[in-house]
């Protein structure tokens, strides 16, 4: 009798399931991406951004922003690839007509000639984008 008792506390299944470990994993992605979202909106290429001692943060709004960058030879970057003068006029102008409300932040190394800043400039005038941010770095004078 005694080990027809022990097959049956044997046989017994258990069918609780445990969902801690599942949380844990769930909140720790959670902060990854919390903390990794805010990173994939800087820009990876290195240019050399001039100073402003009155600059104004960007208004961090809902908006759609697409970042253009002109490095210090004078190459033109959409959103970190790089395009012609005449390949970023026609890539905003599509960007412009599905989201009108696009805004730009230009970005323009402190050695970039001042004429392919003006250009870049002029095409966004063409296109009457009219949210225009130019980045900067901030002194902060103590």
């Amino acid at each position: 009798m005694l080990a027809k008792s022990n097959r049956k506390r044997k046989q017994r299944i258990v069918a609780d399931i445990n969902i801690t470990p599942f949380t844990d994993v769930i909140l720790v992605l959670l902060v990854i991406f919390m903390v990794t979202t805010p990173l994939m909106s800087q820009s990876t290429l290195k240019v050399k951004l001039p100073e402003a001692k009155s600059a104004q943060p960007m208004d961090s709004g809902n908006d759609t922003k697409v970042y253009v960058t002109v490095n210090n030879e004078g190459i033109l970057y959409l959103n970190n690839k790089i395009v012609t003068r005449k390949e970023l006029k026609e890539q905003l102008a599509v960007i412009q007509r599905k989201n009108p409300q696009v805004g730009v932040v230009l970005r323009a190394d402190k050695a970039s000639r001042f004429k392919d800043v003006v250009e870049v400039l002029d095409s966004l005038n063409e296109l009457a984008i009219a949210k225009l941010d130019i980045e900067t770095l901030t002194s902060h004078l103590r």
